[in-house]
């Protein structure tokens, strides 16, 4: 499938599903030409993604599914991660850097995602869910060009 330009995943609310979303993704950025450290920058990124959506969003809520998708054009990649709970403020989330938070066991996800893409917004939708868009920038000659 050289040349992909989208990939839409429904993956359930299990945590299998985070090795499902990475790999596929991964896959989907070497098709489209990222370099080797994005790759593998993009695959943490959307593992960190997907394991909020699924522990903290859907909180393994078989009922309930998470979406991937992911666009690659020539200027960049963009992968969106949507679960299907209440949605969290950012602004509420504890920094994983202050002291008395070094030692925890969770809440790095948010701060290694925006440490591996260039850009990451964080969209609550109501009762729909929560949005995490996650943008890799590309250089002109990144993406492949379909033909």
């Amino acid at each position: 499938m050289a040349g992909a330009k989208n990939l839409e995943v429904k993956l359930e609310s299990t945590l299998d599903s985070v090795d499902v979303a990475e790999e596929a993704v991964k896959k989907f950025a070497e098709e489209n030409g990222l370099p080797e450290d994005d790759v593998h920058q993009i695959g943490m990124a959307v593992r960190e993604g997907v394991i909020n959506a699924v522990v903290h969003g859907n909180r393994y809520n078989t009922q309930k599914v998470v979406s991937l998708t992911a666009e690659a054009t020539a200027e960049r990649l963009t992968i969106t991660v949507q679960d299907q709970g209440e949605g969290f403020d950012s602004d509420e989330v504890p920094d994983p850097l202050a002291e008395e938070n070094l030692l925890r066991k969770s809440g790095r996800g948010l701060f290694l995602i925006r440490a591996f893409m260039d850009e990451l917004r964080l969209q609550r939708l109501g009762r729909e869910g929560m949005q995490v868009v996650m943008i890799k920038n590309c250089s002109p000659a990144t993406i492949k060009e379909e033909g």
